[in-house]
């Protein structure tokens, strides 16, 4: 690991829709991009799904920290040569007929990570940001960043209450210029996945991938933020 990758944290967000498309694509396009932390959402769910998801862990260099359990549609994996602390999942309000929903969060090298995947109803968005803001952002010690699919343009009532819910976040794809949709994935039209990070972790750069795998491995296309962490 060399000096730059200590001082820059690398965030991936990326929604694999259940590992159901080109597995071998996943892989490359997350080797490519050789994130620090790569947020999940849409894990491999079922019998089999957190054994899926930590061979998918390993061949991507990186290890679970949080998957399965009340993370439900959310997982957390980490470079292994980053500090994970407090890595836990937060089960989400249900309703019969909706998806069971979650939320993985840790505290990597003194970051606290927040990944969350919204529903497609306004009503459960608002519902689900609320208890998010309340539970894992109001007083937290610490920088944020909040990485994830939210169903949502930017501008709308979850963008707008998560990025104020933590004392004001910035879109790091806003800040760099690099505002690029992100789903579908063949031809992308809009931008729902994001990572919000908090003003005090600068921001240098921001990008979607667009290799030939990222038009296969899944429905999404990911976004990846490199971040300035603060002195130790």
């Amino acid at each position: 690991m060399s000096a730059r990758d200590v001082g820059i944290l690398r965030v991936m967000t990326y929604n694999l829709r259940g590992m159901r498309e080109e597995v071998d694509a996943l892989v490359d396009v997350v080797r490519t991009a050789r994130p620090d932390v790569l947020a999940v959402q849409e894990p491999p769910r079922g019998p089999r799904g957190r054994a899926r998801l930590r061979r998918f862990a390993a061949r991507t260099g990186l290890r679970v920290a949080v998957g399965g359990g009340g993370a439900r549609t959310t997982a957390l994996l980490v470079a292994p040569y980053r500090s994970v602390r407090g890595a836990s999942g937060l089960r989400l309000p249900w309703r019969l007929g909706l998806t069971r929903r979650g939320v993985a969060t840790a505290r990597i090298d003194g970051v606290r990570v927040v990944v969350v995947h919204l529903g497609l109803r306004p009503s459960e968005r608002n519902r689900h940001v609320d208890l998010v803001t309340r539970r894992l952002l109001r007083g937290a010690d610490g920088p944020v960043v909040i990485a994830g699919d939210l169903n949502e343009r930017p501008g709308g009532p979850s963008w707008v209450a998560l990025s104020d819910g933590a004392g004001g976040l910035q879109d790091a794809a806003s800040v760099v210029g690099a505002e690029q949709a992100t789903y579908p994935a063949d031809v992308p039209r809009v931008r729902i996945d994001v990572v919000l990070v908090d003003r005090r972790l600068p921001v240098l750069d921001a990008y979607v991938p667009d290799d030939a795998a990222v038009g296969v491995a899944s429905d999404h296309r990911p976004l990846v933020v490199d971040v300035h962490l603060p002195e130790p």
